[in-house]
């Protein structure tokens, strides 16, 4: 199957959309192949402010609206508890929710940018979206991760080399409570080494520590940059480390 026969024999269709490479493409996929496409937003503390703004900028040059929701995933204990299937139950409730409310738009059928390279070891919430009946048309075209980024890169989306962001609660260990104001310190803390110019990184939470892995080209500049930096976090993180098996 291509992604063409896909969107003829799908010409209607809702998009969780999440503003990064692989939603992006398939959101310009679907319109480029003449489909009706609506692409909805999930607002929640475990989405970092950038990637809505980086949705709404991708969307705003392909000339759709999204529709952006907020949910308190954290009202659910089976997600804040932070177990080992975490992703299971949030992915659970939150595309239940968006199934409701693109079915109420007149959307019966929701996709997702579930690429052929993701697997589902280790994966939870793909099982969850199986059981919910939601697609992934580049997983069911073959399609790969690298394949999504050169089309992208053809098809002029500046999403095409944007870093893979796995959600803010990745950060923390498994059986870790999840809050509000911890999801937020790491939001907040990861933002700043954004703006001093690093890149593809993560803020790992070690109780109320911020253990910072990086790829190990930057690190002789994060050294360089050691007091700036814990200056900055500290409102966030008063320990700060360095791993130095990298990223």
């Amino acid at each position: 199957m291509t992604l063409e026969t896909f969107f003829k024999e799908n010409p209607v269709i809702a998009l969780a959309f999440s503003g990064g490479t692989d939603s992006s493409y398939l959101l310009y996929a679907a319109l480029h192949y003449g489909a009706r496409v609506r692409p909805y937003f999930i607002k929640s503390a475990f989405q970092p402010e950038f990637e809505l703004k980086d949705a709404l900028h991708l969307a705003s040059e392909l000339g759709v609206t999204v529709t952006v929701f907020e949910h308190d995933i954290l009202t659910h204990d089976e997600v804040a508890t932070n177990p080992k299937d975490r992703c299971y139950h949030c992915k659970t409730a939150l595309f239940t929710l968006l199934k409701k409310l693109a079915l109420a738009d007149g959307y019966p059928l929701l996709i997702d940018g579930t690429n052929a390279s993701d697997s589902f070891e280790d994966r939870p919430g793909m099982r969850a979206l199986e059981e919910l009946g939601v697609l992934s048309p580049l997983k069911l075209c073959g399609i790969t991760k690298a394949e999504v980024r050169s089309l992208s890169k053809d098809a002029g989306l500046f999403t095409w080399d944007k870093p893979a962001y796995a959600c803010l609660a990745t950060r923390i260990p498994t059986d870790q409570p999840l809050t509000h104001d911890l999801l937020f310190r790491v939001e907040k803390a990861e933002s700043i080494l954004f703006e001093m110019g690093f890149s593809d990184f993560r803020i790992r939470v070690l109780n109320n520590i911020a253990r910072l892995q990086l790829p190990s080209e930057q690190m002789v500049a994060v050294l360089d940059s050691r007091q700036a930096l814990l200056s900055a976090l500290e409102p966030y993180f008063t320990t700060v480390l360095l791993d130095l098996a990298g990223r």
